[in-house]
C-alpha cells in the first residue's frame, strides 16, 4: 500500500492481510449490530473464514446478536492488526450462512470451542466458578468421541458493501483506502484515499 496504484478488487489485499482459512489461528474482530433501541451494540467474535461472497462468523441462535441481525441485517466488522499498524473495517449486510458452511465451521473449531457452543448459556454463567469447572469437566468426560453441533449453533455471512483498509506508519500520517460498491452483488468497486 505504499504507492498510489491500488488493485481494483479489495480481495487482493484481503489475501495479504488475513490468514488462510486453513490456518488454525483465527483473528478476532469486533462485530457491531443495531439494537432494538436503535443504539449500537458490539462484541468480539472470531472471523471463522472468508471467501468471494464475504465474511463468516458463528454464534448461538439464542444470542442477542441473532435477534438484532434478524431485525436489522446491517453490520460492521473491525479487525485490528496492531503489530502491522493495520486495521480493516467491513460494512455490509448479514444473512444466515449456508448449512454446509455452518457444519464445516463447527468441525474446524478446537474441542474447547466446540464444547463452548454447548455450555455457553445464561444458566451456565450464573453458576459459581467451582460448579462451572465441575460441569465443564463432566460434560467433556461424557463426550469422549468429541462433539457434534448443538441445535442452537448457527452462522452468518456478511456480504460487504464497504471495506476500509487503514494503515499507519511511524514516520508519517496514517491513511485509509476505502472500497465501496452500490450493492452486495455489484462486482465493481470504487476506490477512495482518505485521511487516517
Amino acid at each position: 500500500m505504499s504507492g498510489l496504484h491500488v488493485p481494483d478488487n479489495p480481495y487482493t489485499w484481503l489475501a495479504e492481510w488475513l490468514p488462510s482459512n486453513m490456518s488454525p489461528e483465527r483473528p478476532t474482530m469486533t462485530v457491531a449490530t443495531i439494537g432494538s433501541d436503535g443504539l449500537p451494540d458490539a462484541r468480539t467474535l472470531l472471523l471463522s473464514e472468508y471467501d468471494v461472497d464475504g465474511f463468516y462468523f458463528h454464534c448461538d441462535l439464542l444470542s442477542r446478536k441473532v435477534g438484532q441481525l434478524t431485525a436489522h441485517p446491517g453490520v460492521a466488522l473491525v479487525l485490528r492488526f496492531p503489530e502491522e499498524l493495520r486495521q480493516l473495517t467491513i460494512q455490509g449486510l448479514a444473512e444466515v450462512a449456508p448449512s454446509a458452511e455452518i457444519r464445516r465451521a463447527y468441525k474446524a473449531r478446537s474441542p474447547y470451542l466446540q464444547q463452548l457452543a454447548w455450555q455457553n448459556t445464561h444458566d451456565f454463567a450464573r453458576r459459581p466458578l467451582a460448579e462451572r469447572l465441575t460441569a465443564w469437566a463432566d460434560f467433556a468426560a461424557d463426550h469422549p468421541e468429541g462433539f457434534s453441533p448443538p441445535a442452537t449453533w448457527t452462522g452468518y455471512l456478511v456480504r460487504p458493501v464497504r471495506l476500509t483498509f487503514w494503515s499507519g506508519h511511524p514516520d508519517t500520517a496514517s491513511r485509509r483506502i476505502e472500497y465501496t460498491r452500490e450493492a452486495t452483488t455489484d462486482p465493481t468497486w470504487a476506490v477512495n484515499f482518505l485521511a487516517g
